[in-house]
């Protein structure tokens, strides 16, 4: 705790230089495709509150760095807060016809959902573009899915796995490497999952449910995952890769860490996987630093699924994020008007009092799970 406090600025850098790049790489999906549908876009501003620096380009929009580092957003003309897209149109008529044709609102619904999605989509593109350049250039870390141990009176040895059997399926699903086996056992908590296994020229399939176990990280955080008790063979390997296949365990690894993000989140809202996993800006901090001290390979690995989290995130249909907003579209497709104006507005009042309701949380588990509060009051005695 103590070393985690004196070295909190060292945390901030690398925490964010990643988050800009992210925030930026989601802002310009939406400011992309809304300038390729004739939508005037204000600002660009990486941050919020006041403007540190910027500058104007050429089509009238403001691109600025602001004093809260903590997210960014685009500014459309007609669309200058959330509720904007409301049934205010009295102050919209005022406009010039060439006015509306770079209105926001003026667009058609899937115009605007286009623009609105453009920001999650781009979070996925840019992980697998990021995935697919370092298994191109770098090659692919990979580790056979072969037990090279069991541990005594674990699940699997119970279970009836032997050193090297080489693990084919889990629940039916394909799988090649140990580590897709670890992330399938760490969502998979105290289920039933079937192996199937392949052991000398038999294929035996068995049937055990991973213990849940409670682990700490380097910092403190605690996690609940899946544990069977077989260990990997201590050799890791380099799976190179032309553009293509590069391309495709991209896909594949941006969809498994998407699905494994998923089901971590519906555990947490059943109940079955705590929410004191659920962390903030300070783990997601420290983390960024320890992936950095790791070298460029494991930074960029960080800075994939980041971009996948923030991208999923994003999506959930709670208004004030896209995915709310997206929500709104689509009762608008369905019903041919948009939602009544004070109904949108309840959304977003409880949209906003959620995030924030979530935002506090997160940053509490943080404190608690790092003893900051244990260490101040050691400070003040």
């Amino acid at each position: 705790m103590i070393d985690f406090v004196s070295a909190a600025p060292a945390y901030i850098i690398p925490f964010l230089v990643v988050l800009s790049v992210l925030v930026f790489v989601h802002e310009l999906g939406h400011y992309l495709v809304a300038r390729w549908n004739g939508v005037k876009v204000e600002v660009f501003s990486i941050g919020f509150g006041r403007e540190i620096f910027g500058f104007d380009d050429k089509a009238g929009t403001r691109w600025k760095f602001s004093l809260i580092p903590l997210g960014g957003y685009v500014q459309m003309f007609g669309d200058a807060d959330p509720a904007s897209s409301s049934e205010d149109k009295a102050a919209f008529e005022k406009l010039t016809k060439k006015e509306k044709d770079q209105t926001f609102y003026y667009k058609k619904v899937w115009q605007r959902a286009a623009i609105v999605f453009a920001g999650p989509a781009i979070n996925f593109i840019f992980a697998i573009v990021i995935l697919m350049g370092m298994y191109w250039a770098h090659g692919q870390g990979v580790t056979p899915a072969l037990i090279g141990g069991v541990v005594e009176g674990s699940v699997a040895e119970k279970a009836g796995i032997e050193i090297d059997d080489r693990i084919l399926t889990v629940n039916g699903q394909k799988i090649s490497r140990f580590q897709e086996l670890q992330r399938l056992v760490s969502v998979n908590l105290g289920k039933i999952m079937a192996l199937e296994i392949e052991r000398g020229d038999q294929i035996v399939t068995l049937e055990l449910a991973p213990e849940v176990v409670r682990q700490e990280d380097n910092f403190g955080f605690s996690h609940s995952t899946g544990r069977l008790g077989v260990v990997s063979l201590p050799k890791t390997e380099l799976m190179e890769h032309n553009a293509w296949t590069a391309f495709v365990s991209a896909n594949q690894e941006t969809w498994s860490i998407s699905v494994a993000t998923l089901r971590a989140v519906g555990q947490m809202i059943i109940g079955t996987r705590s929410t004191e996993e659920l962390g903030g800006v300070i783990r997601i901090g420290a983390y960024a630093k320890e992936f950095s001290e790791a070298g460029w390979i494991s930074l960029l690995t960080f800075t994939a699924i980041i971009s996948i989290n923030l991208g999923l995130i994003n999506l959930f249909p709670i208004p004030l994020l896209d995915g709310g907003h997206l929500f709104f579209f689509a009762w608008e497709a369905v019903f041919g008007k948009p939602m009544h104006a004070k109904a949108r507005d309840i959304g977003i009042r409880i949209g906003y009092a959620s995030l924030i309701g979530i935002m506090v949380y997160a940053t509490l588990n943080d404190l608690i799970q790092l003893n900051v509060f244990e260490y101040l009051s050691g400070l003040l005695s």
